[in-house]
């Protein structure tokens, strides 16, 4: 009689891993679909991009000179083609200047 018992016992183990096996792969295959891996990426990068923006938020706040130093050269930077124009084109006025030609039309 105990071997029987064991028999059972050993098969209802079986069909409990069983059970567990196929319940763990049907949902790793609901997790592994395209929609919910697209969701979870978009998920991640939303996530990502909060916390970055925290961070820099509390960095700003630890150094706010340096913060707007950097912010003025990096806006300098950008600006460097139009205010190289505006500076050429002042220096130019103000190197070649003549008197016979006014920049108004009544002289």
């Amino acid at each position: 009689m105990k071997r029987e018992e064991a028999y059972r016992d050993a098969v209802a183990r079986a069909d409990a891993r069983k059970a567990a096996l196929i319940s763990s792969a049907l949902a790793a295959r609901a997790r592994l679909t395209p929609a919910r891996l697209k969701q979870d990426a978009k998920d991640k990068a939303t996530e990502t991009l909060m916390d970055g923006a925290a961070y820099a938020a509390a960095k700003v706040q630890q150094r706010p000179a340096a913060t707007a130093a950097a912010t003025g050269a990096l806006a300098l930077y950008l600006l460097r083609r139009p205010l190289g124009a505006l500076f050429r084109q002042i220096y130019v006025r103000i190197s070649n200047r003549t008197e016979e030609i006014s920049e108004t039309d009544d002289g």
